[in-house]
């Protein structure tokens, strides 16, 4: 059958003219009777050349897509160098065919192939199927932009209906106690003395590393006590407010102000590009192993929940889509009422140490 409904309850066609396979939602359909007649109309009108469809989509050279997708990254991506950079590795993969030659197939080859390199060639640490999982979810967006710009017919070739994400490690995230913070402030001198502020705003806010470093002066409201993150994942506007820590290293920032960012270079005067690099040789030098600057991110987060925080709170703050997403940070409560029962038991074998001395005294 050429239409078909989806357990979503939308209703879909799925037919080929001249070998190629056109493949789309009827949002206006509302039963089969409906999907049917619209699929008849589009069918003719495809034949009929109308829609352009037919022939010269798909034509286009991924490589056109790729510049196209770069423009779209410096634009709406808060840190776009490391989305850029991926792009042009699909860029070399696929060299210099058309859009309807990178079939489904071809970035599962690329999967395969990503799966078999080592992110690490001293240590022989492989590519994790989390940053193979992001790769995908960028190709997957520049097919979704060349669909809306009319540049190709068919069904996006890197969907997760088609080429399925690769199982991800749940593992719990690694988060930064107290002693391990202190050393890491430590260390904020000299070469690294600007990641101190840098570090204390992501504990401070659970702010993502390309929030923090887009964030600029006149999102900061000193009277209200919040700032405004308008370049978000989720792309939805979220406030955070500033804490009394926070605050008066805002203020210090604001003196030597140099440009609109609050974390701003004083020899470019222009925003930090990026710390993996630098916040890596950090931790090296405070000897704080297996420690990421997202980890700050997921510290804030858990010391929120093991404070007492309500989820729901946690999770706004956080800007969680799903508050699944925040009920990792539960692993933290749970070891905490481990401990208080455990201190519990120690009056109860107290006791019972103090009962058998009794008996035999008596």
């Amino acid at each position: 059958m050429s239409v078909y409904q989806y357990k979503n309850g939308r209703w879909y066609y799925k037919f080929q003219i001249r070998g190629r396979q056109y493949h789309k939602a009827i949002p206006e359909a509302t039963d089969l009777k409906s999907a049917k007649k619209a699929e008849a109309i589009i069918r003719a009108e495809l034949l009929q050349g109308k829609f352009k469809l037919a022939e010269g989509q798909g034509e286009m050279l991924f490589t056109k897509l790729v510049d196209c997708y770069i423009d779209y990254a410096n634009t709406n991506n808060s840190s776009p160098k490391s989305s850029i950079s991926v792009a042009n590795r699909f860029r070399k993969y696929f060299s210099n065919k058309k859009l309807c030659e990178i079939t489904p197939n071809a970035i599962d080859r690329y999967r395969k192939e990503q799966k078999s390199q080592f992110k690490d060639k001293k240590e022989k640490k492989p590519i994790s199927n989390t940053t193979i999982n992001r790769e995908l979810e960028i190709i997957r967006k520049m097919f979704n932009i060349a669909i809306d710009n009319g540049w190709y017919y068919d069904t996006n070739p890197a969907s997760s209906k088609v080429v399925k994400k690769l199982r991800e490690d749940n593992k719990i995230e690694r988060f930064l106690d107290p002693k391990e913070e202190k050393v890491l402030l430590k260390h904020c001198v000299g070469e690294h003395s600007y990641m101190k502020p840098i570090i204390i705003c992501a504990l401070n806010t659970g702010m993502r590393k390309g929030e923090i470093l887009s964030l600029k002066w006149d999102c900061v409201n000193f009277k209200d006590g919040f700032v405004t993150l308008l370049h978000t994942k989720s792309n939805k506007v979220r406030k955070i407010p500033i804490s009394s820590y926070l605050k008066p290293i805002f203020k210090d920032l604001k003196k030597e102000k140099c440009c609109d960012y609050v974390f701003s270079n004083p020899i470019t005067k222009n925003r930090y590009s990026d710390l993996k690099r630098s916040f890596k040789r950090l931790c090296k030098n405070a000897k704080i192993t297996n420690f990421r600057f997202h980890d700050l991110r997921h510290s804030a987060g858990t010391r929120m929940a093991t404070s007492g925080i309500d989820l729901v709170v946690v999770q706004e703050i956080l800007g969680h889509a799903d508050i699944r997403t925040t009920m990792r940070y539960t692993h933290a409560v749970t070891e905490r009422k481990l401990s208080a029962v455990e201190a519990l038991a120690k009056f109860s074998k107290k006791a019972e140490r103090a009962k058998n001395t009794k008996k035999k005294t008596d």
